[in-house]
């Protein structure tokens, strides 16, 4: 960490081997491989990994209902983490993803839209660096202490108290990840998950409201600057709208051999209980060319069975 007498190297714990097969538990601790954050694991997901990189050779020849050949992808189950990121790691990494947060629509009597927890984030199995701590609070997050407990005769020593339990099945629906979605182009990865948010009444309609997280990935040498996005909403009420625009969230990341990978996470509301989302990120080399990355194609699905909006705020 970077300190006024200069830069120090400090122990955290010692790594473990990374598992190959199987899950990590409630309470792992661990680095992410690729952003470098500490956290811990508070509970995994199973969800549905649409890799259009692998597709077979079976499925590419497919066409669609429009005729047009292309990729059908099939799902296949991949394990994700909900995790807690260290509060002193995130200035650190603040120029390759943002502290990244669940996003909840907020209660009818609230007067904000939107409210949000930060330093929570969804690690794929991959991304998992395992170490064990001998601190008892290994991880500075203000829902640390709130959700987990040390027990020495466990492991890992840190369990979940009934507070996480009760917080994962109250909010399951709105915490739920369900789909990933992933393409390569030149070299630059795209992984897109959303979240379906809940529905609000507005001026006699219904709005349906999601969250995405996108993470872009260098997997070549070559240094690259994102400088426009392109999108195309399609909503079940029979919209297509067409959004451009300068970078993302008011950046253009650079993605280089040092830090390859940028993350955050946006919102998008629809008059329909359905829709898709897909289009391209336009990047520069530094010779001054461009070329377009393309976002996966990915769908908005309300959940069918609409409970009790999530309240986070309130333990």
């Amino acid at each position: 960490r970077n300190r006024p007498e200069g830069k120090v190297l400090e122990p955290v714990g010692v790594f473990e081997a990374p598992k190959q097969h199987g899950k990590y538990e409630t309470g792992q601790l661990f680095l992410h491989s690729v952003f470098g954050y500490r956290g811990i694991v508070l509970f995994p997901w199973q969800a549905r990994l649409y890799d259009r990189d692998v597709a077979s050779p079976v499925t590419e020849k497919s066409e669609n209902a429009t005729g047009h050949g292309s990729k059908e992808v099939k799902g296949k189950t991949h394990t994700y983490y909900q995790v807690l990121i260290d509060a002193r790691d995130c200035p650190h990494i603040s120029q390759r993803s943002q502290t990244e947060a669940v996003t909840f629509l907020a209660n009818h009597d609230d007067s904000r839209a939107l409210y949000a927890i930060p330093g929570l984030d969804y690690v794929s199995h991959e991304d998992i660096l395992p170490y064990s701590s001998t601190d008892q609070v290994p991880i500075q997050h203000e829902l640390f202490e709130r959700f987990l407990m040390y027990d020495q005769t466990k492991v890992p020593p840190f369990v979940a108290r009934d507070t996480l339990c009760a917080w994962q099945e109250k909010n399951h629906p709105w915490l739920e990840l369900s789909d990933v979605h992933r393409e390569t182009t030149e070299n630059i990865r795209v992984t897109v998950i959303p979240f379906y948010m809940g529905m609000r009444e507005a001026q006699n309609s219904h709005v349906y409201w999601w969250r995405y997280c996108i993470r872009l990935e260098n997997l070549d040498s070559e240094v690259v600057q994102l400088r426009e996005r392109h999108w195309r909403i399609f909503s079940l009420s029979g919209t297509l709208e067409t959004v451009r625009g300068r970078g993302v969230v008011g950046r253009e990341p650079v993605l280089s051999k040092e830090q390859p990978a940028f993350q955050y996470s946006s919102h998008v509301s629809l008059q329909a209980s359905s829709g898709h989302m897909w289009g391209t990120f336009r990047f520069e080399r530094p010779d001054g060319s461009h070329f377009d990355v393309r976002i996966p194609p990915f769908s908005l699905e309300s959940n069918k069975d609409e409970k009790t909006p999530p309240s986070g705020l309130h333990w």
